[in-house]
């Protein structure tokens, strides 16, 4: 079956942003005070060839090897089936 999965890729609590701190700081000086803070994020969006029961634990595999960074980076997924019209 194939399945479009999106994959969304945010900090872990405690991890600094700095990329989001910039924007943070340039949002208040365009004059946007009430922007409490911003976190930059990343989304991926896969395509994928899979039978129904393994799609999960090869996404989570992804995520795990290249995707995302377990250390300092949290990640969650969609997974929808592709349906032909």
């Amino acid at each position: 079956m194939t399945y479009d999965v999106t994959v969304y890729v945010t900090w872990k609590e405690g991890v600094l942003d700095p990329q989001g701190t910039a924007v943070t700081e340039s949002l208040h000086k365009l004059g946007y005070g009430e922007v409490e803070s911003v976190s930059i994020s990343r989304m991926l969006q896969l395509r994928l060839e899979a039978a129904p029961e393994e799609v999960e634990s090869k996404v989570t595999e992804m995520c795990e090897k290249l995707l995302a960074n377990p250390v300092i980076e949290d990640y969650r997924f969609e997974v929808e089936e592709v349906v032909s019209t």
